[in-house]
């Protein structure tokens, strides 16, 4: 099948490709002086990947026309098709570095945060945190403008879902604000007050607690989280209302649904009317759970077989957690992912919804030995081992840094007339095109051939050797030819320092 006729699929496959570490060349010569250097290019003689040192030194151009430049595993650099860079990493994730139009930012581990605007003497947003201790924010107004102290004392605002947070002495005092209700404690989280909005209320965690708002919601707790009550919509015919009095009894109840549990959370069932009609029985749950509706189902017999369907997701397990499945449409493309223990067999499938006949691309991972990818139109690659793929499959970060260093063995198959395998950090590679075909152990050894440039034979990366010309049945015998690209064709047989002329 050709990639023309997998183009409206294509485009989604391409995930597939990002997701596996292995590097897309198209390589049209290259140089190999492993350990020192090995250095491949594009068709157009473009630089397209180079490695030194085995796979410490490295820089790989991407297909947007930005790089990638590193030291394995410290230092990471990325570089937009400007030359600009956008993001470096030292010793990922402990540092990071990045950088747009108009900001800067560094984070230690995440916990040590910064922002700027990239010009010093620009307007703009500048904040500092150093996690849990000192969060900061500068924005040139008063009302979002902040500096804070844990747990001396401070105010946050605007941030980790609150309109306003303060503390002195944390935990003898604590106030949150969030949609104009004000909540005190002193200290926190034994005595609370809260107001505001109409709404009032007053805790002394764990024993009682009562909130409410007249005409809108009413909640209230004894002996926390065993006896519970909340009532929203009081001025609805049927307000919705959830209670318990834990282990023995939980109701949750709206105009639309209706859901009791006895024994909880082992025995219980679940009417439902709308947004779909639902019914489900649960029994010694999450054992056995038996459910029926028009957008969900559910039968499980845990943790012998299982199978639900919901929101569109087909999902079956067999000996939990031994085997899972899961089926599910994502736009024009159909996709099942087979597991087995989570992580120790991992593959998934995408098959074009519409045109079935199409072959599908797929993606397995044998932890800790191998990843394969095939994209259906001719491109397959696989790497060995491979134990960190399956664990961080959007993680570029350590796809550029840490899964190389891994890779003894690579493949990659371009298509019916070009296949290239690796070993060892690229000190072995095997290279076939339609150009000709390649065979190198480092500097020490190679044999190239090719329908333009004959067959080669050579020691030393061209110290001495043997050569073949095209139509030729004889060898000719040279001494100190060191091309630039051992894949482009070799100097016509005069420029060489040939010794002895070969014998029919």
């Amino acid at each position: 099948m050709s990639a023309l006729s997998l183009q409206t699929v294509l485009p989604r496959f391409s995930a597939f490709g990002a997701a596996l570490l292995l590097c897309a060349v198209s390589a049209a010569a290259e140089r190999n002086l492993w350990p020192f250097t090995v250095e491949r290019t594009d068709a157009a003689g473009r630089p397209e990947e180079s490695q030194a040192l085995g796979p410490l030194f490295f820089h790989r151009s991407t297909e947007d026309g930005g790089s990638y430049t590193g030291l394995r595993p410290l230092y990471l650099e990325r570089k937009n098709a400007a030359g600009e860079p956008v993001e470096s990493t030292l010793l990922y994730p402990l540092y990071i570095r990045r950088q747009d139009a108009t900001t800067a930012s560094w984070s230690v581990f995440n916990l040590i945060n910064h922002s700027a605007p990239k010009n010093p003497s620009a307007e703009g947003v500048r904040a500092f945190d150093v996690w849990p201790f000192y969060f900061s924010r500068a924005t040139g107004a008063p009302d979002s403008s902040y500096r804070a102290l844990f747990p001396v004392a401070g105010t946050i605002k605007h941030r980790f879902g609150q309109d306003r947070l303060s503390w002195a002495l944390f935990p003898l005092y604590w106030r949150t604000t969030k949609d104009e209700v004000t909540t005190t404690s002193m200290p926190w989280p034994f005595v609370r007050h809260s107001e505001g909005d109409g709404h009032r209320g007053f805790a002394l965690w764990p024993l009682a607690g009562r909130a409410e708002k007249p005409g809108s919601y009413r909640r209230q707790y004894f002996l926390w989280p065993l006896i519970y009550k909340t009532e929203t919509g009081l001025a609805d015919p049927q307000p919705a209302v959830r209670q318990g009095f834990l282990p023995f009894y939980t109701l949750e109840s709206s105009p639309e649904s209706r859901s009791e549990n006895y024994l909880w959370p082992f025995f219980g069932y679940t009417r439902q009317s709308a947004p779909a009609p639902y019914r489900e029985v649960r029994y010694f749950w999450p054992l056995l759970v038996q459910g029926r509706g028009d957008d969900r189902q559910v039968n499980r017999w845990a943790p012998f077989y299982s199978h639900s369907l919901r929101k569109g997701v087909h999902k079956t397990w067999l000996g939990w957690p031994l085997f899972k499945e899961q089926r599910w449409s994502d736009g024009d493309l159909v996709r099942t992912r087979h597991q087995v223990l989570f992580f120790l067999y991992w593959s998934e499938t995408q098959q074009s919804a519409t045109r079935p006949d199409l072959p599908a691309a797929n993606k397995t991972h044998v932890w800790p030995l191998l990843s394969a990818w095939d994209n259906g139109a001719g491109r397959q690659q696989v790497q060995f081992p491979s134990p960190l793929e399956v664990f961080f499959p959007h993680n570029d970060k350590v796809r550029q840094l840490y899964t190389p260093l891994l890779a003894l063995y690579r493949f990659d198959r371009r298509g019916p007339d070009e296949v290239r395998t690796s070993l060892l950090w690229n000190a072995i590679t095997w290279h076939r095109r339609p150009e000709g075909r390649a065979f190198r152990i480092g500097p020490l050894f190679s044999n190239t051939a090719g329908p333009a440039e004959g067959r080669r034979i050579a020691l030393g990366h061209g110290l001495i050797g043997f050569r073949q010309l095209p139509g030729s049945t004889g060898w000719r015998m040279f001494l100190f030819d060191f091309p630039q690209h051992t894949g482009q064709p070799a100097a016509p047989a005069d420029q060489h320092h040939e010794t002895h002329p070969s014998r029919p």
